[in-house]
């Protein structure tokens, strides 16, 4: 994976962020989802690699990026937090502007930091996410069920993180695995990755604080965004499997109205992690809008 691409991994504030580089263009960041790495782009990012100067960082608390203990309120696991992470990382690589493809809890940090950058961020494109504040504040007994880990990591420490240490593989098992497609769309030396990833005792933690962090500080931070009125000014692509629980339980572009009026996008024939299950129906829509 990555054959092309180089580390430039940075320290930034004291946190590591890890990050490979490739191709060459216009800027592009990728940022990975639950409970996984930057390794999810391996399908898509030597094509993307042919347009754009590609980032593939890993969020702060997963992956090969630094695992600082939460602080009392966790906000230096807080989307803000997160976003300003990869903000400064691309500075620090020499870009100023850029566009972000982003997945899962990676699509929250993204559109934090296109509400708290608007300068900096080109383009946007998420992926199987709609706000965090409209899917607490919308939660129905499916997407409880369905979403069960947003309930279980936002339990004080060390209760979750404990569970997650005794069984790393396991736990992998029953979220990746437990979707609509199985464990069919990871191949051996992407699931390979996750679970050395998760085997760190540390990721366990940083995983827990991200999710800590969205039932908390996340929720203030959006409603005062909505209060004031903040929208993301740049043009905003959102796509989602059509076989996931965003399609089953939310209208993902009613809910991204508020903070985005000008949202495109829809639903795509998959499930959730859609640059493993289907790489080339989502570069058919990715690429023409990031290149416009």
């Amino acid at each position: 994976m990555f054959e092309d691409f180089s580390d430039v991994s940075t320290v930034i504030d004291g946190v590591k962020i890890h990050a490979l580089r490739g191709g060459a263009g216009p800027a592009l960041l990728l940022l990975h989802g639950h409970p996984q790495t930057s390794a999810i782009w391996h399908k898509v990012a030597p094509v993307l690699a042919q347009h754009f100067t590609v980032i593939a960082a890993d969020l702060r608390g997963y992956g090969d990026s630094g695992k600082p203990a939460g602080s009392a309120d966790h906000s230096n696991y807080s989307k803000r937090r997160m976003a300003l992470d990869q903000v400064e990382l691309m500075h620090s690589l020499g870009f100023t502007q850029f566009a972000v493809l982003a997945h899962d809890r990676g699509g929250r940090v993204a559109a934090r930091m296109a509400l708290d950058h608007p300068a900096v961020v080109t383009r946007l494109v998420t992926l199987d996410v709609a706000p965090t504040l409209a899917m607490y504040e919308n939660t129905s007994f499916e997407f409880a069920r369905a979403y069960w880990h947003w309930f279980f990591l936002v339990r004080p420490a060390p209760f979750p993180e404990t569970l997650i240490r005794a069984d790393p593989d396991l736990y992998l098992k029953q979220t990746i695995g437990a979707r609509s497609a199985g464990l069919k769309p990871f191949t051996p030396e992407a699931y390979a990755e996750y679970l050395r990833c998760l085997s760190d005792p540390a990721t366990a933690h940083g995983i827990c604080e991200d999710y800590r962090a969205s039932v908390t500080i996340d929720l203030e931070h959006d409603r005062e965004d909505l209060a004031a009125g903040r929208k993301i000014a740049c043009e905003f692509l959102a796509l989602w499997g059509a076989e996931g629980v965003i399609e089953k339980c939310f209208d993902a572009l009613a809910e991204w109205r508020p903070w985005a009026p000008q949202v495109q996008g829809g639903a795509l024939p998959c499930g959730h992690y859609i640059a493993e299950e289907a790489p080339e129906l989502l570069l058919a829509q990715a690429l023409p809008f990031l290149r416009a």
